[in-house]
């Protein structure tokens, strides 16, 4: 059992999510860490995935990196709304054979199995496609409950059969996903994992990309991958990376980070609260009159705390980053606050605008 101070094990989580100033080198270094990378289309600064790769590795991140590796390279792929390193595919395998685990779901395919063999016909005779270019041709149709779906049933098609790995998103035009059988887009060959071993390994690339987790939490399902851990002040049992270990001691540079909303850094929202007394509510669905912080705003890193919220918006028609406000979480010493207007001046570069706004 290691026991921890909250500092450690705020150093430990922070330097897992390459949020420390030894900034990685390219895009598949950052995803092989983070095991995943969201895709997100709301450009309040920039998309989530881009934001997420700029604030980890910097000024020499260019967006065409991102769609060489996935395109190109092949080194990632996108699966149910992120990107994810190639690497993972095997460990994801059993868990795509054994889908869909839910009965609505299964009895929705079962019925439209002619429908399932008219897509993959469709993308084997003149794949890739766009989902609009395939016919729907469904037996049953299904309604979305939460409007996610219309009523075209070809996305929902293609949802499943990529969670079965049998199609698989081979690029993208702008926003709009194209798509290809998935033997044309993955690799031929893989090793093959049984389902407890393959289950185990992607417990222990989570606990990777967190570096610390609650042992029975559902937003960092480590389950018993790495070793337990003790941290001061908290009642929780936790789950420690073990090569993480051998840095616990080590500062974090106080660098500046600007994180996306929807960034990896903030999903498990217990542990945020937990380790770092950080209680983030994204305002986006909120009402513009209970909005305090901005309705996307982005929460700034400075070291191992959080230090406030950083509310800009990208203005393509003025060609500017309007800093609306940031958000104190405590008082900013002069020095904080420079090294905050640095890290804006090079998002501004890296955006190719000027600042307004915000002092």
């Amino acid at each position: 059992m290691h026991e921890l101070t909250r500092d450690q094990a705020r150093r430990i989580a922070v330097r897992a999510q390459l949020l420390d100033a030894d900034r990685p080198g390219d895009v598949v270094e950052v995803a092989e860490q983070l095991a995943v990378i969201k895709i997100d289309p709301t450009a309040v600064i920039a998309p989530c995935e881009h934001t997420m790769l700029w604030s980890r590795i910097g000024w020499s991140y260019e967006t065409g990196q991102l769609q060489k590796a996935v395109e190109i390279d092949r080194l990632l792929f996108e699966y149910d709304g992120t990107y994810r390193p190639t690497s993972l595919l095997p460990l994801m395998r059993p868990a795509m054979r054994r889908y869909p685990q839910y009965e609505k779901q299964r009895q929705w395919l079962e019925a439209n199995d002619a429908f399932r063999r008219d897509v993959l016909a469709r993308l084997r005779a003149e794949g890739p496609m766009l989902a609009d270019e395939i016919p729907d041709t469904a037996q049953v149709v299904r309604d979305s409950a939460d409007g996610w779906y219309g009523p075209n049933q070809v996305p929902r098609m293609l949802e499943a059969l990529s969670r079965q790995g049998v199609v698989a998103v081979s690029g993208r035009q702008g926003r709009r996903r194209v798509w290809d059988v998935a033997e044309r887009v993955f690799p031929s060959v893989l090793p093959e994992y049984p389902d407890d071993e393959a289950d185990r390994l992607l417990a222990e690339r989570r606990l990777q990309a967190a570096g610390i987790a609650k042992q029975r939490s559902p937003w960092t399902r480590v389950g018993e991958a790495g070793e337990p851990a003790r941290v001061e002040g908290s009642k929780w049992m936790w789950r420690v990376d073990p090569e993480a270990l051998a840095h616990r001691d080590d500062e974090i540079d106080g660098r500046v980070a600007f994180l996306n909303p929807y960034d990896g850094m903030l999903s498990d929202r217990p542990r945020l609260k937990e380790l770092f007394e950080f209680d983030y509510v994204l305002e986006q669905f909120k009402p513009k009159a209970q909005r305090v912080h901005g309705y996307f705003a982005h929460p700034i890193l400075m070291g191992d705390r959080f230090v406030g919220q950083l509310d800009a918006q990208l203005d393509k028609r003025e060609g500017v980053l309007q800093v609306n406000a940031i958000h104190e979480q405590l008082p900013f010493e002069p020095e904080e606050y420079d090294m905050i207007r640095a890290e804006l001046d090079d998002l501004a570069e890296w955006l190719g605008v000027p600042v307004a706004g915000a002092g």
